[in-house]
């Protein structure tokens, strides 16, 4: 893969059906897709740009290759529907959105960044991990059914 040819760019409505498409195929192949996705994925506009959140895209020789979104919660920003195309996984594409994420977060001076996560996901958590992303209390009402680890970055 040359580095050269893939660019982050931020939203655009013409790449709504690929923030939906990139997550609903990750989502159906480790676990399903629940109702409060299908409403986030359906309306990215709606429900993540319009409350002052943030939807990224790793573009690679003109193809839309990866996603990365950040949801406002109204308390804090957290990380979600990150998704890497799986014909250009193990390229560094999801490490390097999040590193995109967090240069941005900083800019912004936010204070910290959320992320939900399954453990099965092992190579993500790694990641997270890696990144400095630390485990922290999983609330019990968490929005997400197959959550079963909530992380947090100190910015």
């Amino acid at each position: 893969m040359d580095k050269e040819n893939l660019e982050i760019i931020a939203y655009q409505p013409e790449f709504a059906a690929d923030f939906y498409n990139l997550n609903v195929e990750w989502l159906e192949k480790y676990f399903y897709v629940e109702t409060y996705d299908k409403k986030v994925l359906s309306n990215p506009q709606k429900y993540v740009i319009d409350p002052g959140g943030f939807i990224f895209f790793a573009k690679y020789n003109n193809e839309i290759v990866g996603v990365v979104s950040l949801i406002n919660q109204k308390t804090f920003f957290e990380l979600s529907k990150m998704a890497v195309s799986p014909k250009y996984q193990g390229l560094k594409i999801g490490q390097k959105l999040m590193y995109y994420c967090l240069e941005f977060a900083r800019n912004q001076e936010w204070k910290s960044i959320t992320l939900y996560s399954h453990r099965k996901l092992v190579p993500a958590i790694n990641l997270y991990k890696k990144i400095g992303f630390k485990e922290v209390v999983l609330e019990e009402n968490s929005r997400y059914e197959r959550s079963d680890i909530k992380m947090l970055l100190e910015l």
